[in-house]
């Protein structure tokens, strides 16, 4: 799933789409110990997509608009 389609959900469904990826990667790292995975590229794209799906919900808990920065304290 697009960053921007990510965007687009409310919080509830994108916790929702983050816990669906973060089982589907458990259930992958099982295949993965037995040897039956057929497409280990699969578990980085996952990583990737749960790393996107956190830093997407973060944003919107903080009320942070795409591409806003934080202002640094000094």
């Amino acid at each position: 799933m697009k960053a921007h389609e990510m965007r687009e959900m409310t919080e509830i469904e994108l916790q929702s789409h983050q816990d669906e990826l973060v089982e589907e990667m458990a259930n992958l790292r099982i295949k993965n110990a037995v040897k039956q995975l057929d497409n280990p590229l699969r578990l980085r794209g996952l990583r990737k997509e749960i790393a996107r799906a956190k830093t997407i919900l973060k944003d919107k808990q903080l009320g942070e608009k795409p591409g806003e920065k934080l202002e640094q304290k000094d």
